[in-house]
């Protein structure tokens, strides 16, 4: 009996050792490089056979950086997922960052490369005419910093552009993921498209904005969002070149719902892109903005090629309590939903965190959590731990044998 015992056990290890997970806490901004994806299976073990997984993300903001560094850094990526058995979440952006794409929103210094008058269409206006475009806009991730303009996300010339770096940076995606072997498809986890897509909240632009160009940056005031405000955020409201490319207005009152269908539009193109190069529907996910109860932002994160993903920072906690999001995954289709981007904000004990952690992922439905950032929880003791209880010990077994 013993002995049939441990045949049976040796015949059905290796299987459930590759067992897949069913849920995702994802690291985000693990840098690319050996001794980073080390550091993260010496500490939160690999994937084999856990219900949850450690996993790693990257940002590849493609009209930020040359398409050669963006190829190297996500081929690199994928290599060191294999390598250390550390599954990934790959999000390109293309909304936040584009400085190296002058020719597409240098409308206003002929001293410097890609000038042209005509950019003035693939930027933002805070009227219905070209004569409103902006030249400089401000986030506040922490801190406040002087950004490019908001893109018009309608512009055909910036679709164009998206459309080009997606079709050449997707399908080496679909390619390794094609690739994997079946027990180790686990190892990508998603690709995210949108970053807190959004008009006027994360790049924001306040009134006369552009008067501040030529200013030194220290004497910035201190601008202050208000997000139940809308369209603007308690900021100038900006959003007409893309509502009046996309053909929904040219005059009159611009509106919250004229904004959300900007957005809708444009998570669904870069979707329908990014399935059309072979990425399937429960890979992809998108990231929609949402700030205000019951705005209606949240439901441009709903298209049929993908799986609709938030952030999370007051609702951390308990995202079920967010009810905006919630009524949303309660409509989607999607075989699953995200906190794409997530991160606790309460107590900063090992309950507090676990806690958090557990009502986020073991919804039915949740995909994955991606924690912003790692290196902001790199040295919190008490986020780790929670992490380790969430997933279970590391497999020591496997360590050794690297």
């Amino acid at each position: 009996m013993q002995k049939t015992a441990l045949l049976l056990i040796s015949l059905f290890l290796p299987f459930l050792l590759t067992a897949a997970p069913k849920h995702y806490l994802i690291l985000n901004s693990v840098n690319d490089t050996d001794e980073a994806f080390r550091e993260i299976a010496e500490q939160f073990g690999s994937a084999n056979g856990k219900e949850v997984s450690v996993g790693a993300g990257i940002i590849i903001s493609y009209l930020h950086e040359t398409r050669q560094t963006a190829e190297r850094r996500l081929r690199n990526y994928m290599a060191l997922s294999e390598k250390y058995d550390i599954p990934i979440v790959i999000q390109l952006d293309g909304e936040q960052w584009w400085s190296k794409r002058p020719e597409l929103w240098n409308w206003w210094d002929k001293s410097k490369p890609g000038y042209h008058p005509k950019n003035r269409k693939n930027v933002e206006w805070t009227d219905w005419t070209p004569d409103a475009a902006i030249k400089i806009g401000w986030i506040n991730w922490g801190m406040q910093i002087r950004m490019l303009p908001t893109p018009n996300l309608m512009s055909p010339d910036y679709r164009k552009a998206c459309r080009k770096e997606m079709k050449y940076l997707v399908p080496i995606v679909a390619e390794w993921y094609k690739n994997l072997p079946d027990d180790k498809k686990y190892l990508f986890v998603a690709l995210k498209v949108g970053w807190e897509s959004a008009i006027g909240m994360n790049n924001f632009y306040p009134p006369n904005g552009n008067s501040y160009l030529d200013k030194p940056y220290k004497d910035d005031p201190q601008f202050v969002k208000d997000p139940d405000i809308l369209p603007g955020r308690g900021m100038q409201p900006i959003g007409y070149a893309a509502v009046k490319t996309a053909g929904i207005a040219r005059s009159g009152e611009l509106t919250e719902q004229m904004l959300t269908e900007v957005i809708r539009r444009h998570l669904t193109d870069l979707s329908k892109q990014a399935h059309k190069l072979g990425i399937p529907r429960e890979k992809l996910f998108t990231h929609c903005g949402g700030w205000s109860e019951g705005e209606t932002l949240y439901s441009a994160a709903l298209n049929e090629y993908s799986c609709p993903g938030w952030s999370f920072y007051s609702f951390a906690s308990d995202p079920r309590q967010d009810k905006t999001a919630m009524e949303q995954v309660s409509r989607s289709n999607a075989p699953y939903w995200g906190a794409v981007e997530w991160l606790y904000m309460g107590d900063n004990t090992v309950q507090g965190w676990k806690s958090a952690i557990e009502h986020t992922l073991f919804d039915a439905n949740a995909r994955y959590l991606n924690i912003y950032n790692w290196g902001g929880i790199r040295y919190n003791d008490a986020a780790k731990t929670a992490i380790r209880q969430v997933v279970g010990k590391i497999d020591s077994l496997t360590l050794q044998k690297r």
